[in-house]
């Protein structure tokens, strides 16, 4: 399983499990420490512990990508990773990456008010790949094809 598809999984079972968690019931007799917790808030609780505010945040990114920054830029790209406080884009062509570096402050303000300050603080954008002619896990530098478009 990719890193990408546990984040995805992990905000599947926290989304679930968070549901309807707003009411806090108790149990008489319990002991102090020992009374018994909704799943939502012992998660809740469990994620805090942990430190993984930041990837479940970014799961959230991930999975809510068309919400965040709408259907039109969702259509034309996608979040290729997150690594250090950068997310990369990958645009699905040059042009929509240079739309995207254009947005790229107002794509941040939107992360920023659906997520919090401080988790994404630069976005990479990249365009389409080009063709490669390397065939094989061996490689000789040179010049590479030459008269091959004409």
């Amino acid at each position: 399983m990719t890193p990408q598809e546990q984040a995805q999984a992990a905000e599947r079972l926290l989304r679930r499990a968070t549901k309807g968690t707003s009411a806090k019931r108790t149990i008489k007799g319990t002991q102090a420490g020992r009374d018994p917790e909704l799943l939502g808030s012992a998660l809740d609780k469990l994620v805090t512990e942990s430190g993984w505010e930041k990837e479940t945040a970014m799961a959230k990114v991930l999975n809510s990508w068309a919400e965040i920054v709408g259907a039109e830029i969702a259509d034309h790209c996608v979040p290729a990773g997150f690594d250090q406080g950068t997310l990369r884009l990958t645009a699905e062509s040059t042009a929509w990456a240079t739309q995207l570096r254009i947005l790229q402050n107002q794509i941040l303000a939107k992360i920023a008010s659906e997520i919090g300050d401080g988790l994404v603080l630069k976005i990479s954008i990249y365009g389409p790949q080009g063709p490669s002619w390397k065939k094989g896990a061996w490689h000789v530098a040179g010049r590479g094809p030459r008269d091959t478009y004409g």
